[in-house]
């Protein structure tokens, strides 16, 4: 007996769990699978564009070292699959918060859309919107 794929809904979920308990840990290696390879970023403040799987671990890397460093959580409120290919859109809130201390140094809205290659769903593009 096989065991079934979760459904998009859920299966995305737990990806971005995933991703964030990775910028908590400031993982690398737990990034990268879960990006695809030309995956794009666009930030929320400055609407500077990152491109590839590349970048963006390099641009983790830089942020992971930095001396205030900030951990960002995202927070899914809908994701929407579509019926006809094999992507989805999810929609939420996002934090940073400071790692020492834990005050709150940005937040806003996000949209993410995903892709399922084989069994996996990745992040093809991230779109973020400073709110605070």
């Amino acid at each position: 007996m096989t065991k079934a794929a979760p459904l998009p809904d859920l299966a995305i979920r737990l990806r971005r769990t995933a991703f964030n308990r990775a910028l908590a840990e400031a993982d690398l290696a737990a990034i990268g699978p879960l990006l695809a390879p030309n995956a794009i970023l666009v930030t929320g403040t400055d609407s500077a564009v990152i491109s590839g799987r590349k970048a963006q671990l390099l641009a983790w890397k830089r942020e992971f070292a930095a001396r205030e460093r900030t951990i960002y959580t995202r927070t899914p409120d809908t994701i929407q699959a579509s019926p006809v290919e094999p992507i989805a859109l999810e929609q939420g809130h996002w934090q940073g918060l400071a790692a020492e201390g834990g005050a709150a140094v940005a937040s806003g809205t996000y949209a993410a859309k995903w892709r399922r290659i084989g069994a996996d769903w990745v992040i093809e593009a991230e779109i973020y919107l400073t709110l605070a």
